[in-house]
């Protein structure tokens, strides 16, 4: 993984965050968000997986039911936000991906094994976000009032 501050303007910043081959997109990312301190960032990204877990959110059982992707994949869309969850950085970002006859699947990314590249633009936002427990969801939701 290699990183670059692009911008950064009143305690805002934009760094690029390209993965290399092997990283696995979700843990790298969120290892980078610490470090960089980020409480609330969007996410977006392009780039292709040659093995990745996505999650469908069961509503009845309230549980995400994982499915797994056994061949490289491009990742056509890679939309996301970093946030506060339990004091540390949180990445929650959903994924379509293209196989090779262009049919789509998508889904909450749980893990996503780069091949060869994933092109990653991470912007902070201007206040941290935080997380709280959705009683009727049984997930952890964004608080805007916090």
């Amino acid at each position: 993984m290699t990183a670059s501050l692009l911008h950064e303007h009143d305690g805002l910043r934009t760094f690029a965050v390209v993965l290399s081959e092997g990283d696995e997109a979700v843990a790298v990312l969120t290892t980078f968000a610490a470090q960089q301190r980020l409480g609330a960032s969007q996410v977006t990204a392009i780039g292709a997986f040659s093995h990745a877990v996505v999650a469908y959110f069961d509503w009845k059982t309230k549980q995400y039911r994982p499915i797994s992707i056994d061949e490289q994949m491009e990742v056509l869309s890679f939309v996301g936000d970093v946030t506060i969850d339990k004091g540390t950085p949180k990445l929650h970002a959903h994924v379509v991906l293209g196989d090779k006859t262009a049919a789509a699947r998508g889904g909450h990314l749980m893990q996503g094994f780069v091949r060869p590249t994933l092109e990653v633009l991470l912007t902070e936002s201007p206040r941290h976000l935080r997380r709280r427990l959705d009683p009727e969801s049984g997930l952890a939701l964004i608080d805007p009032t916090k």
